[in-house]
């Protein structure tokens, strides 16, 4: 049974940093795209960051470009996003993603269940 759980999600003053992770299980996904997803309250989700299979490649929404970094350690299958000098309005449950291929094309194919954080002004 594929599996990823993210952890790290907490209550951070603004101005703060958090470091998410998302563990996969259930088979490896070195060879498949990953990105991070967040759904505010009351709004749709939406895209945050995305790296390709090996790491070299990676996209962010303007909205958190020169804060947030992605990253992954295919040895370990995890996922990592470096969220820093975070905002009030990066409140949000925040959802691992995979992709079916080796670059984020499409719709991701296996999600987890998400992890709330929460950024206090």
């Amino acid at each position: 049974q594929v599996q990823l759980v993210e952890s790290g999600g907490g209550l951070v003053q603004a101005g703060g940093s958090l470091r998410l992770s998302c563990a996969a299980s259930g088979r490896a996904f070195s060879a498949n795209a990953m990105g991070w997803f967040r759904q505010a309250p009351g709004k749709e989700r939406a895209f945050v960051a995305t790296i390709n299979w090996n790491g070299d490649s990676a996209y962010y929404a303007n909205s958190v470009k020169g804060r947030f970094t992605i990253s992954r350690d295919n040895a370990k299958n995890t996922l990592f996003l470096q969220m820093n000098s975070l905002k009030p309005e990066d409140t949000a449950v925040y959802y691992c993603a995979a992709y079916e291929r080796t670059f984020a094309v499409g719709t991701p194919i296996y999600w987890g269940k998400g992890t709330l954080v929460t950024v206090s002004s």
